[in-house]
């Protein structure tokens, strides 16, 4: 529950094309086409915009199968509002949709990018290499 003179307020959703582009470059991310945008963010299974005043300033979103496998991306917190447990706040969202929603065998994976790791580690992921595992990827860009 949130006090009452919060200024921050957690929506269920998906940002607009432009308002992703916007979240994800202002907090350092890469950015996206539009068009890559507009396919992807349909296929949410999950999603939060995180307001402040009532404009947007984080995110985060779930996506995957919707039975055995979810992926945790484009978690983001514009700058100027890090550093005061948003990003916690946007994770605890997306993970208790993840515990009430998804079956028991599902696997949730994500990647973790610098100190964010201990921020995700709260919500019990774990390191993959600790468990003979490696994360891979592929960028389409440059093949």
């Amino acid at each position: 529950m949130t006090a009452l003179n919060d200024p921050y307020q957690l929506r269920v959703g998906v940002p607009s094309v432009e308002v992703f582009r916007r979240l994800r470059t202002d907090a350092g991310l890469s950015d996206k086409s539009s068009e890559a945008v507009a396919l992807a963010l349909p296929n949410t299974w999950y999603g939060v915009v995180l307001y402040h005043e009532g404009e947007p300033i984080g995110m985060g979103r779930i996506i995957g199968d919707g039975g055995t496998a979810f992926q945790v991306v484009d978690m983001c917190v514009h700058p100027a509002h890090q550093g005061r447990g948003l990003g916690k706040r946007i994770m605890a969202a997306l993970t208790e949709e993840l515990e009430r929603r998804a079956p028991a065998t599902a696997y949730v994976s994500l990647i973790a990018d610098g100190p964010a790791r201990f921020l995700y580690g709260q919500f019990g992921f774990a390191d993959t290499a600790e468990h003979d595992s490696i994360g891979m990827y592929r960028s389409m860009e440059a093949s």
